[in-house]
């Protein structure tokens, strides 16, 4: 069996099953958390539009804190857009994922992927060395914060050289970083990077608690 081999084949099985397992365990103890009976008396009869509205006011700064996080906001969005970009509009992307779904869609060019993935890659250093260097945020920052870092870097890194075909041979290339990117899946559901599918959950579920008693989130 060869690197690609093990790559595309067992790693890949066992980093989805981890993936998916981990996951699933976290949300179900989000949801426990919810499930919790609350016996005070409701200020308000349902507090889902609250949680909507959470969920909608949380994803921008208060004004009072924009001039000092200016540049965390908008590169924080332009960091995940990017990155989105970069995921799910590259053909072979795309491919692996209607392998798994069953359908697929247009791609985007190489060269706009490439140049996309560059992008996100420059913020992310940016903004670590930001992390490491600024007193209040290094003071803040766990080992958490780097291997979540590092483990989104890493794939980056390794596919923008695989597409490009610098370094090795693609084959060794497209391996290692299949293996990057099974690293993520197997760290996804247990460090920090599970806020991507845990942020708007949890402002629902702050935003519904402080309308239930009546004040907002």
């Amino acid at each position: 069996m060869t690197l690609l081999d093990f790559a595309r084949g067992p790693a890949l099985q066992w980093s989805l099953i981890i993936l998916v397992i981990g996951v699933m365990w976290r949300i179900a103890g989000a949801l426990l958390i919810m499930a919790k009976k609350d016996l005070s008396k409701p200020r308000r009869k349902t507090a889902v539009r609250d949680g909507l509205t959470t969920i909608a006011t949380r994803s921008l700064p208060e004004h009072q804190f924009e001039k000092k996080i200016r540049l965390q906001h908008y590169s924080g969005y332009t960091w995940h857009i990017t990155l989105f970009i970069s995921v799910l509009f590259f053909a072979p992307h795309i491919l692996f994922f209607e392998s798994i779904l069953g359908f697929g869609w247009p791609h985007l060019p190489n060269d706009v992927i490439l140049v996309t993935a560059a992008i996100a890659l420059a913020i992310l250093l940016a903004l670590v060395i930001r992390r490491a260097s600024h007193p209040v945020q290094r003071l803040i920052s766990n080992a958490d914060d780097y291997i979540s870092v590092v483990v989104v870097i890493v794939p980056l890194v390794t596919g923008i050289l695989a597409s490009a075909h610098i370094g090795a041979r693609y084959e060794t290339l497209l391996a290692i970083h299949l293996l990057t990117v099974e690293a993520l899946f197997v760290w996804f559901p247990f460090g920090k990077l599970m806020h991507a599918a845990l942020t708007f959950p949890s402002r629902f579920q702050a935003g519904a608690a402080f309308g239930r008693k009546g004040v907002k989130a």
